[in-house]
C-alpha cells in the first residue's frame, strides 16, 4: 500500500476526521480565501529560480505523478478533495514565500533526512524549490557575508518570511558554549533577533520543539525548545527525530496557501500531522487486541510480527503519523523494522520512552482511561497513574487471548 493509498483509506472513508462538523459554508469561505491568497502570490516575484517542474522532470517524475501526490497531501491536510488543484498550485508557488532555516543545538539530522535521500519523495522535492534564503548547511556565504545576508534578509522581507528552527536552545549557565557567527551570538540572541522580525516561527525535530536529546538529565547547558524563548509570535511545532518532510512541507504548504498556521493540539503540533496516536494506525493493533505480544526478542511473537509493547513499544501514547507516511522514501517506519516505538515526537521522550521496557513497568506518567484518548485528552490526563489504563488493557487482551486458546 502506497502513501496515497494509506491516506485515502485513513482519511477517505470518514471524510475530515478534525471538525466533521463544518459544512459547506465553511469549506466555501476557505477556498474563497486559498484563491486570493494564492491570486496574491501568483502576481509576486518568485524569490527563487528553481521549478517543481523542472525538478520533477529531473527525477523522471510526470505531472500525473504530482497530481497524485498533491491528492494524497490534500487528504493529510484534511482537506476535500475538491481542494486538490490549490494544494497543487501552492506547491508551485511555494517559492514564493521566503524560508529563514537556523541551524542551533542539534545534530542537523532533519536537514539530513530532507538532503540524503537517494531517491526523494515529492515532500522532498519540493523543499528543494522552497526559497531558503538563509540555511547555515546549504549557503555558500561563511562568517560576515552570511551575517550580512541574514541581515539584509530580515529587513528585505521583514513579516513576511517563515523562520524555521533546527535544534534547541540552550538558555542554562551553559549558553555561553553555544554561540554563532562572526558576531559571536547566542542561541538565544540569535533565534530572538531573526524571530521576532518573522510571520511565523516553525520548530523542526524534537530537539528544536521540546528541547530533544540536549535536554535530556542532567541537561548541561540548560537546552529547551522554541516555544520556551518566542512569545508572541505563531509557533508550529514538528516534532520527531527526525521529523518526516513530509510534515513539514504539508505546515509549509498551508501556510502558503492561507497565510495562517493549521490546527493544533495542545502542544502547538499541526492536527493533521499529530492528531493521531501511533498505535490507531499501527499494522500490529490487531495482536494488541488479541493479546499476542513479544515477550522477548527473537521469540516466536517477534518472528510473527506480534505486538511490541511488551517489550518497550510507546505507541500508546505517541502521536504521530508514521505509520502513514513512513520514512524513507515511504518504505518503512520503527515498528514495521521491527523496533518499538520510542515517543520521539513526544516532550521528554529521551529520559521517559528511550528504552526497552513496556511502560507498565515505567516509573512515568501517563493517560489513563484506554487506549482509545485523543492527542487533547492525553494532554488533559498528563498527571495520571503511570500507565494503568494501557495496561489494563494490555492485560485483559492477553487473558483473553489465553481463554479463546483454551
Amino acid at each position: 500500500m502506497d502513501r496515497r493509498d494509506a491516506l485515502a483509506k485513513m482519511f477517505g472513508a470518514k471524510g475530515v476526521r478534525v471538525n466533521t462538523n463544518r459544512g459547506d459554508e465553511y469549506y466555501d469561505s476557505l477556498r474563497k480565501k486559498i484563491e486570493k491568497r494564492l491570486s496574491e502570490l501568483r502576481n509576486s516575484p518568485a524569490a527563487s529560480k528553481v521549478d517543481i517542474e523542472k525538478v520533477l522532470d529531473a527525477e523522471g517524475l510526470s505531472r500525473r505523478d504530482f497530481m497524485k501526490w498533491a491528492s494524497a497531501t490534500c487528504a493529510m491536510l484534511m482537506l476535500p478533495a475538491s481542494f486538490t488543484p490549490l494544494v497543487a498550485e501552492a506547491a508551485e508557488l511555494i517559492n514564493r514565500v521566503p524560508i529563514v532555516w537556523l541551524e542551533l543545538q542539534d545534530c542537523a539530522g532533519n536537514t539530513e533526512a530532507i538532503l540524503r535521500s537517494d531517491s526523494p519523495t515529492i515532500d522532498e522535492l519540493i523543499l528543494e524549490t522552497i526559497n531558503f534564503e538563509f540555511n547555515e548547511t546549504l549557503m555558500v556565504a561563511a562568517g560576515h557575508q552570511a551575517e550580512e545576508h541574514l541581515d539584509e534578509v530580515i529587513e528585505k522581507f521583514a513579516g513576511n518570511f517563515i523562520c524555521v528552527v533546527e535544534g534547541s536552545i540552550p538558555v542554562g549557565a551553559g549558553k555561553e558554549w553555544c554561540t554563532i557567527g562572526a558576531k559571536g551570538e547566542t542561541f538565544e540572541e540569535h533565534l530572538l533577533r531573526v524571530a521576532q522580525n518573522s510571520a511565523a516561527v516553525v520548530a523542526v525535530g524534537t530537539c528544536a520543539t521540546f528541547g530533544g536529546v540536549p535536554a535530556a538529565s542532567p541537561n548541561p547547558t540548560g537546552a529547551v525548545g522554541v516555544q520556551d524563548i518566542i512569545k508572541g509570535k505563531p509557533i508550529i511545532n514538528i516534532p520527531a527525530c527526525p521529523a518526516n518532510p513530509a510534515n513539514i512541507t504539508g505546515t509549509i504548504l498551508h501556510y502558503v496557501m492561507t497565510g495562517q498556521v493549521p490546527e493544533l493540539d495542545y502542544l502547538n503540533r499541526p492536527k493533521f500531522a499529530f492528531g493521531y496516536r501511533i498505535h490507531d494506525n499501527c499494522e500490529r493493533r490487531a495482536h494488541f487486541d488479541a493479546g499476542e505480544f513479544v515477550e522477548e526478542w527473537g521469540d516466536e511473537g517477534a518472528e510473527n510480527n506480534f505486538c511490541l509493547y511488551k517489550v518497550g513499544c510507546k505507541g500508546p501514547m505517541t502521536f504521530n503519523n508514521c505509520s502513514i507516511v513512513r520514512y524513507n522514501s515511504g518504505t518503512n517506519w520503527p515498528i514495521g523494522a521491527g523496533h518499538g516505538c520510542i515517543g520521539c515526537s513526544e516532550p521528554d521522550f529521551w529520559d521517559k520512552y528511550a528504552y526497552e521496557r513496556p511502560m507498565a513497568d515505567a516509573n512515568i506518567k501517563a493517560p489513563t482511561g484506554g487506549v482509545e484518548k485523543t492527542v487533547d485528552e492525553f494532554g488533559l490526563g498528563l498527571l495520571t497513574a503511570a500507565g494503568i489504563g494501557i495496561a489494563i488493557h494490555a492485560f485483559a487482551s492477553a487473558a483473553a487471548g489465553k481463554k479463546e486458546e483454551v
